[in-house]
């Protein structure tokens, strides 16, 4: 069976692409490499010796959009990952946001809701809770206004979803993630942001080896354990194999709405600080880092409720924040003495 995953050479899509062609899928890419690198397809074809097929393209191009499914007729899922992902850069830069996050999107469901079975996986994030009035947030957690653009785009992405499904035949899955870290085992992939990170663990990787000067701490007067902000960081492996059997269900019409939800994190919380000393201890050095000012758009507390996917996906967590630290520590010293050989 054919499952497309547009992004699929960025960092949770590559490891996706990984797990089903592991589970006998024939599997199409779609990706601009705007924010990722053609290299990543070697790294995927050497972990599972297959070769998906590539289509390079920007799906902001809607005639690019129709003509990919017209050669590309046979589908039988779409996991769509193909968005602008970084929570500051988006307050920064809302109209690239809106653009980048919908437009493709929009494209894609109208050529899905053509077909007589089409099944639709939705790359989403905890954001949409906003600041949640409670942990751990479960998916009944009401909706609050989005603090960024970013997590707007994902309230708006879901909702556009969910108006497909009721006229058409669209069925989908909802996933919405904590905070994906960490890399394959294999070090043939794993998180490979172009430029300066936008996300911690990579910043706190760089600045580890020396690459970045020190890692900034934005605040640490919020009403958590140390006054840093908490999160929920799920290794990315586990948040790869979730697609899989999310697609299964849908393409063996398990699921019991047009329109499921399910939490993708840990259920575990833990503070910027604790995630630097976590980092501490594995590589065994300390990582020069400096308080400042609090950001726009960042919540207090996020972390997950996952009885639903547990029970339902029959999905679960095998790997620690421990396990995703080391991996992500151990990719980033092997890509930079790759750089060093080249030089």
């Amino acid at each position: 069976m054919k499952i497309v995953v547009s992004g699929g050479l960025g960092y949770i899509g590559s490891h996706t692409v990984v797990e089903l062609l592991n589970e006998g899928f024939e599997v199409v890419i779609i990706d601009d490499l705007s924010n990722s690198s053609v290299e990543v397809l070697d790294g995927i074809i050497r972990i599972t010796k297959k070769i998906p097929i590539f289509e390079n393209f920007d799906l902001r191009e809607k005639n690019k959009v129709q003509q990919f499914f017209k050669k590309h007729y046979d589908v039988a899922g779409f996991i769509h990952f193909a968005a602008s992902k970084a929570v500051g850069e988006s307050v920064q830069k809302p109209l690239l946001y809106y653009e980048n996050n919908l437009a493709p999107l929009i494209y894609i469901l109208q050529e899905l809701q053509e077909k007589l079975v089409a099944n639709f996986i939705f790359s989403s994030s905890c954001t949409v809770y906003g600041q949640a009035e409670s942990m751990p947030i479960t998916e009944m957690a009401s909706i609050q206004p989005a603090v960024s653009p970013y997590g707007n785009t994902k309230q708006i992405g879901e909702e556009i979803i969910k108006d497909v499904a009721k006229v058409s035949s669209l069925n989908a899955v909802l996933l919405r993630y904590f905070n994906p870290i960490g890399s394959h085992s294999s070090l043939e992939i794993g998180e490979l942001p172009l430029g300066i990170p936008q996300n911690l663990v990579p910043y706190i990787m760089q600045t580890g080896m020396g690459l970045r000067k020190e890692l900034s701490v934005y605040g640490d007067d919020y009403p958590t354990i140390d006054g840093t902000c908490v999160r929920d960081y799920i290794h990315v492996v586990d948040v790869a194999k979730a697609h899989v059997i999310a697609i299964q269900r849908l393409i063996n019409g398990k699921n019991l709405e047009q329109v499921e939800i399910f939490n993708l994190g840990t259920g575990r919380g833990s503070s910027i600080l604790e995630v630097i000393q976590t980092f501490e201890k594995i590589s065994e050095q300390k990582l020069p880092y400096n308080i400042v000012n609090r950001r726009n758009g960042d919540v207090v507390t996020a972390y997950a409720n996952t009885e639903k996917a547990n029970a339902i996906l029959g999905w679960k967590t095998k790997l620690t924040l421990e396990d995703a630290i080391a991996s992500a520590w151990n990719w980033e010293k092997k890509i930079q003495k790759e750089k060093f050989k080249s030089l």
